[in-house]
């Protein structure tokens, strides 16, 4: 009985304490409420650029000290805004001596020294803070953001080197350093730091060469970079990040000659069984640098006997050759035939190699593409698809080979089966985007445009970016196009001209071709007006294949005369160019015409392609010095 009369008497306690308390726990919600709704209306008066009854409010709102961490940024940027210097301080003075460790606070007293023009004071005072955080890493990390963001960059940087200097530590900052002094324009010091970056671990060396890659656009910026990469290699051989860097930044030039020179001596010192020439050969060899890819190739299979680059090696000469014998137009038959015969015989000789697959694959579509065996080929393919050893990957590639063909005999209800397998087979990979892009395209050439850019739009976020371009290009053709003709006519009679001349009808495509350069087909007439550009461009790629250089020429310059800012000119100038170097072996007009478009065309995709032509028809590139790694 005691025991609960106590428990009633301790819960009476309880109750008066709660019924006490109210009041005040009510007053101080209601303070709350009341304190957030000003704090709202002051952010309002501040949106809408009343400034004045803003800063009043805020005044009143810092006098309480809950209130101080909800305004500061707000009241502390508008009083400098408004050159209320005198009341900035004075407020900072008071908070600071309730926070006196608080590093934003401090940091503002020099920022209003900074903005009311008392420079030598603001100097003299974030030196003075400088100097009290450089031992510690996290603080001086934080004022460097700080000064930063409020464009101190001068102060920034310091504050960053001069915990580096306390600590002992050149590697400390370095990403961050780099980006400042990109900031201020010091570009040999933002260089030096992602150089020290990548030295720290060579897990590091692809960012550095993504961050340089759209960094450094200029070519005296690579040259640079060159100069720098050459002398920190002979002082540092044993660095092998930076003879890494020194090839890629070559590459870069398409100075690939330097680049197997470089790569050379490279794989000698760390063993790599010929890796990093291989690299060099594959990159010259994809910007059609057929003479320093063959070396390099050659280079490879004498010095790396029985090694796996060896097959790869050989593999890679005879594409070259191949590439070759497919940039000389009119193609030569014989060479292919030639062509065919190195492929067999690879694979003959390395029957149960891996590499010997893909020769197979190329085989075929040499004989279909250009001795027009389309059934042999066929044949080939279906072989290699059943193959066992053959990975998804090549079999996919070899369905998307064999709808190509059917195509090409007019078939193309066989394509888009073989293109829609892959597409199943391959989700989300290149290949299946490939197969989509296809069946964009077969789409395109039956005329029906509306399905076509459904596969299009999907294929414009495709993580292969020359399958996103392509779709892209496709794309915006038909939404042109379309807009000014919605029954697509013209389009139509492009599309079929294009079919044809991919199966090889180039008699048929130029009677068409003709069609569309009148406007009418028959009875029926259309504009063809957002096409003609096109047409004049496919025209001049289908008479450069045959040999009609001369015609192939003088479509080109109609592009330019009568479409001069359209975006197929600088494409068209630089054919030209590219017509008289390796076609018509005319070094000098070449040349003229690979200066003049980079005067004329600076910011073009060929731009860095045109420069180093020009370059080696001058011969910046021949019979350089072989600097080598010691």
């Amino acid at each position: 009985m005691a025991y609960y009369i106590y428990y009633i008497y301790n819960l009476i306690l309880i109750i008066r304490k709660a019924v006490f308390l109210i009041p005040f726990l009510l007053t101080s919600l209601v303070l709350s409420a009341q304190n957030h709704s000003e704090i709202q209306l002051a952010n309002e008066y501040l949106l809408k650029g009343d400034k004045k009854k803003a800063v009043e409010l805020y005044k009143d709102l810092s006098k309480s000290d809950a209130n101080v961490p909800l305004i500061h940024n707000n009241y502390i940027n508008l009083l400098l805004d408004l050159g209320g210097y005198e009341e900035a301080h004075a407020y900072l003075k008071k908070i600071l001596r309730r926070d006196p460790e608080n590093m934003q606070y401090k940091l503002d007293v020099g920022l209003v020294y900074v903005r009311s023009g008392d420079l030598s004071k603001a100097d003299r005072y974030l030196r003075d803070i400088i100097g009290e955080v450089k031992s510690n890493v996290q603080l001086s990390k934080m004022m460097s953001d700080y000064l930063a963001a409020r464009s101190l960059t001068e102060y920034s940087i310091l504050t960053l080197n001069e915990s580096r200097s306390f600590l002992g530590n050149p590697y400390l900052f370095c990403l961050d350093l780099a980006m400042l002094y990109r900031i201020q324009g010091q570009q040999d010091k933002m260089v030096q730091e992602y150089l020290s970056y990548v030295t720290q671990s060579s897990a590091n060396i692809q960012y550095v060469k993504n961050v340089m890659q759209a960094l450094l656009t200029k070519p005296e910026e690579l040259e640079s970079l060159e100069r720098l990469l050459y002398d920190k290699v002979q002082k540092n051989p044993d660095v092998e990040v930076y003879s890494d860097l020194l090839i890629w930044v070559t590459m870069q030039q398409k100075n690939f000659y330097a680049s197997f020179i470089q790569a050379r001596a490279y794989d000698k010192r760390y063993k790599k069984e010929g890796e990093k020439s291989m690299e060099v050969a594959k990159v010259a060899l994809d910007n059609e640098d057929y003479e320093n890819a063959s070396k390099i190739y050659r280079y490879v299979i004498r010095e790396y006997s029985g090694t796996s680059n060896h097959l790869l090696a050989r593999l890679g000469l005879i594409r070259t050759r191949e590439a070759r014998v497919k940039g000389s137009f009119p193609v030569n038959v014989d060479s292919v035939k030639t062509l065919i015969d190195d492929y067999h015989k690879f694979i003959e000789k390395y029957p149960d190699n891996a590499n010997s697959l893909e020769a197979t694959r190329n085989e075929a579509l040499l004989f279909a593409n250009f001795l027009d065996q389309k059934d042999s080929s066929i044949q080939i393919l279906n072989k290699l698809i059943l193959n066992p050893r053959a990975s998804l990957y090549l079999k996919s590639k070899a369905k998307l080979d064999l709808g190509d063909i059917y195509l090409i005999k007019g078939e193309p209800w066989e394509s888009t089966l073989l293109y829609s397998q892959v597409e199943k087979t391959q989700k989300e990979n290149p290949v299946g985007y490939e197969a989509k892009l296809k069946n964009a395209k077969l789409s395109y050439y039956k005329g029906d445009f509306r399905l076509s850019q459904e596969h299009l739009d999907i294929l414009k976020e495709a993580t292969t970016r020359e399958i996103a371009n392509d779709a892209m290009e496709l794309s915006m053709r038909i939404k042109e196009n379309i807009a000014f003709d919605s029954v697509g006519e013209a389009l139509k009679q492009y599309a079929a001209v294009e079919l044809l001349l991919y199966q090889n009808k180039q008699n048929e495509a130029l009677e068409k071709i003709k069609n569309l350069k009148q406007g009418s087909v028959g009875t029926v007439t259309f504009s063809n007006q957002t096409i003609l550009d096109d047409v004049y461009w496919l025209e001049a790629n289908m008479r450069m294949k045959r040999g009609e250089f001369d015609e192939a020429i003088g479509l080109l310059q109609k592009i330019l005369t009568e479409y001069p800012d359209d975006v197929l000119s600088d494409d068209a100038y630089f054919l030209q160019a590219e017509i008289y170097e390796r076609q018509l072996k005319n070094k000098a007009k070449a040349m003229e015409i690979y200066r003049e478009f980079l005067n004329k065309y600076p910011g073009s995709v060929f731009a860095a392609e045109a420069r180093k032509r020009f370059r080696t028809l001058r011969g910046d590139f021949s019979g350089e010095q072989e600097p080598t790694i010691n």
